[in-house]
């Protein structure tokens, strides 16, 4: 994989906006009917992983993505500084309580991966400690989805300094995104180039499922290339509807 710096943050040459958001609304309601069908079927799961720099997108990915589909069967989950209790636990214990059930779709707004990127940042983890949890995690993702079924997703909202920035100026000048403005996000863009360093080195130890790089300043084409991807994956997995039993 490309060093993040070299991949740019915005839509390839060649996609119109507006066509693409046509495009994008056509996978919606394909997503739509596809998990009508895990949900009915449920012999599979659907995992997905949103990470990504603070005003990547996450929050609205998981909007304007997933906030059509029928709320019985999605489930979010957004991971923050680990609590008392979960801090007492293994660093996977409060992510295998949130895995989907056969049938479900459930979006991780950050996850398991944190503990070995912001930790390593702030140097809370170490590289020998790191290396045991990268072991921890491929394992982890390998029996999800060999014994419960579970299509995972892994995406990395790919996103430039500049356009963060932006981002952060919109909180503080749109009343309507007021409520998103942390002083300690802009603390943590000063640290920047070692988040990105983490993330390549998680990319580097932990692909055995793929991350997907997400262009992620335009966000009608980082709605797109998510919305194309989850479709894609599930349409592989040939599901059926369960056949009539009068007997039932």
């Amino acid at each position: 994989m490309n060093r993040l710096k070299e991949i740019s943050t915005k839509a390839p040459d060649g996609f119109d906006k507006n066509r693409t958001k046509e495009e994008t609304e056509k996978l919606l309601k394909e997503l739509d009917a596809l998990q009508n069908v895990l949900y009915a079927e449920s012999k599979h799961s659907v995992l997905v992983i949103l990470q990504g720099m603070d005003a990547s997108g996450k929050d609205g990915a998981v909007k304007k993505v997933f906030g059509r589909l029928n709320p019985q069967g999605v489930s979010v989950t957004s991971f923050k500084v680990p609590t008392e209790e979960e801090l007492k636990h293994d660093f996977l214990w409060r992510i295998h309580r949130n895995t989907p059930a056969r049938g479900m779709i459930h979006v991780f707004n950050r996850s398991h991966y944190e503990d070995v990127l912001v930790t390593r940042v702030h140097g809370w983890c170490d590289d020998a400690m790191a290396e045991d949890r990268f072991r921890a995690i491929n394992n982890f993702e390998a029996m999800l989805a060999l014994h419960n079924a579970t299509r995972i997703f892994k995406f990395y909202l790919h996103i430039s300094p500049e356009e963060q920035k932006e981002r952060f100026k919109e909180r503080l000048e749109d009343p309507a995104k007021h409520w998103k403005h942390n002083k300690k996000d802009i603390e943590e863009a000063k640290r920047w180039d070692r988040y990105r360093d983490m993330y390549e080195d998680v990319f580097e130890h932990c692909s055995a499922i793929p991350w997907i790089i997400v262009p992620a300043d335009q966000n009608w084409y980082k709605e797109h290339l998510i919305a194309k991807t989850v479709v894609e994956g599930l349409r592989e997995l040939d599901m059926k509807f369960p056949k009539l039993n009068l007997d039932s």
